[in-house]
């Protein structure tokens, strides 16, 4: 009787999935032993959980930007959801469909693979991508490896959200040890972000690692405040999610109020060109402050949780993704809703875009990896159980992407005679396209030269291909301040066919002020 109020209680307070003790080692470290039953069906809970919140979120995805999604508009949910997404747009688990090309390199190839083995995964691959993805898919079909190619001098999306949606396969084999996935997401994250880029998808995979070992939904805000001492403090990325927690704490039961401060003092994009100055922003930050404000108001409960990472808009398919997935991570997916898990039957056998790898797969795949990775890290692989030697988190080094570019101005180049021209002042610039690299009538290359005030600075062939196409045509930064000139020559032009840009924006060393 006394073990049935424990665990009626543990029901009430929080998802519990604990069949764990705790055992002290000869060394600072304190040890895990966790059933491998649990250690399984917390791995399955965050893969089902992520694809559950992506499907979800799909329909508000980027239609509300810097804005919430009010209470009286509904977001629908059904059996089917899962299928029709599988079937008529696979594109939008990009989410998904990055982790698992990863996961089936280490599968392949083991944990100790070279950062280009992951980064020809995806480069290759058959699949859909956009931004900092696309940008390092060219950066590497063109002869620029990691992490170069993830860097923002070569990667003008460094900061945005990337990354963090796809660095959740690091967290999930890394169970308790937070270092240990550091070192995987420092290796595979730099093929495609840099700076405040880099350290969402470091922070989500930290959240995992201690997501794996959480006894119950009760340890949320722990867990949040232990994976966020792996971001260096003098970061934006940090002082953004510190923010969150704090007002959080200040304002526990109004969720729309923190959405409001954190919007106000963060919602500002600097690098991604398609959002400066405009109303949309896929920087990591904000989208991982909508995630960290899911799970904290959330307090546990799966439909609070995507409900709210959902309607805080902008990515509002990665962010409940995400925070589903660590909530699947903490309770374990028996403890996911049977509400939720409608339909998922119908999809977990099928392959997503550009892999062989379904959810069935993953879920043991993922457990495979976790399994080595204890091994390596001082665990032990017995016949019911798993023992993991815990990790204190170590913060990484600084990165700080754009440092000393401030965007100031936004100009609209001129094309004559096959050329692409524009004046600015300023330290840099970044010419934007079209996202979704369609408005071409067929595949073709062009080639081009870009001179800046009369130097020649880079020969570059553009693919229209949507997986070739490089996603900022071209850009430059820490140019000497002053007045230059941009041209960029088009040396096989087309009559039927235009190279596609929409505007440049410019950089200068100071943020521009308005003098009342």
């Amino acid at each position: 009787m006394k073990n049935l109020i424990l665990l009626l209680a543990l029901f009430v307070t929080g998802c519990s999935s604990s069949i764990k003790t705790k055992e002290e080692s000869g060394n600072s470290n304190k040890r895990i032993i966790l059933s491998k039953e649990v250690l399984k069906d917390k791995i399955k809970g965050a893969w089902a959980a992520k694809t559950i919140g992506v499907t979800f979120g799909a329909p508000s995805e980027f239609k509300y930007n810097t804005t919430m999604i009010q209470d009286n508009q509904k977001l629908v949910w059904s059996d089917s959801a899962m299928a029709v997404e599988y079937r008529e747009r696979p594109g939008t688990y990009d989410d998904v469909y990055m982790n698992f090309m990863f996961m089936k390199v280490i599968e392949e190839q083991g944990i100790d693979a070279p950062a280009l083995i992951f980064a020809e995964s995806f480069a290759n691959a058959d699949c859909k991508l956009w931004y900092a993805n696309q940008t390092a898919r060219y950066n590497i079909l063109n002869g620029l490896a990691p992490p170069q190619s993830g860097h923002w001098l070569n990667n003008p999306c460094a900061d945005d959200i990337d990354f963090q949606i796809e660095a959740d396969f690091a967290g999930l084999m890394s169970p308790g040890m937070v270092n240990s996935a550091a070192k995987i997401c420092d290796k595979v994250g730099h093929i495609v972000n840099y700076g405040d880029g880099y350290y969402g998808g470091l922070f989500v995979s930290s959240l995992y690692t201690f997501a794996l070992m959480a006894d119950s939904t009760n340890e949320i805000e722990s867990i949040i405040k232990k994976a966020l001492k792996v971001i260096p403090a003098e970061s934006k990325f940090a002082q953004c999610i510190s923010d969150v927690i704090k007002w959080y704490k200040e304002n526990p039961s109004e969720w729309k109020s923190t959405w409001f401060k954190t919007s106000r003092k963060w919602a500002i994009d600097i690098g991604s060109p398609l959002g400066v100055f405009q109303p949309f922003n896929i920087d990591a930050k904000i989208n991982a402050a909508w995630v960290v404000l899911g799970l904290l108001y959330g307090k546990g409960d799966f439909t609070r949780t995507y409900e709210i990472a959902t309607r805080c808009g902008d990515d509002a398919d990665c962010n409940p993704g995400t925070a589903g997935a660590v909530l699947g991570a903490i309770a374990g997916y028996k403890n996911i809703p049977d509400y939720w898990k409608q339909g998922i039957d119908k999809v977990e056998n099928i392959p997503f875009m550009g892999t062989s790898v379904s959810l069935l797969d993953a879920y043991d795949m993922s457990y495979r990896h976790a399994e080595e990775m204890i091994r390596r890290n001082n665990g032990e692989i017995r016949e019911n159980e798993v023992v993991i030697q815990l990790q204190k988190p170590e913060t990484v080094p600084v990165e700080v992407a754009f440092e000393g570019h401030y965007p100031v101005a936004k100009v609209v180049p001129q094309t004559i005679n096959n050329e692409i021209v524009f004046d600015f002042e300023g330290i840099g610039f970044a010419l934007a396209a079209p996202a979704d690299g369609k408005g071409y009538k067929k595949n073709y290359v062009f080639e081009t030269e870009m001179y800046i005030d009369g130097v020649l600075i880079e020969k570059a062939k553009l693919p229209t291909e949507i997986n070739k196409r490089r996603f900022t045509p071209f850009w430059r930064y820490q140019l000497p301040m002053g007045k230059h000139k941009v041209v960029v020559k088009i040396l096989n032009p087309l009559d039927d066919i235009k190279l596609q840009y929409r505007y440049a924006i410019i950089y200068g060393d100071k943020p521009f002020e308005i003098k009342l």
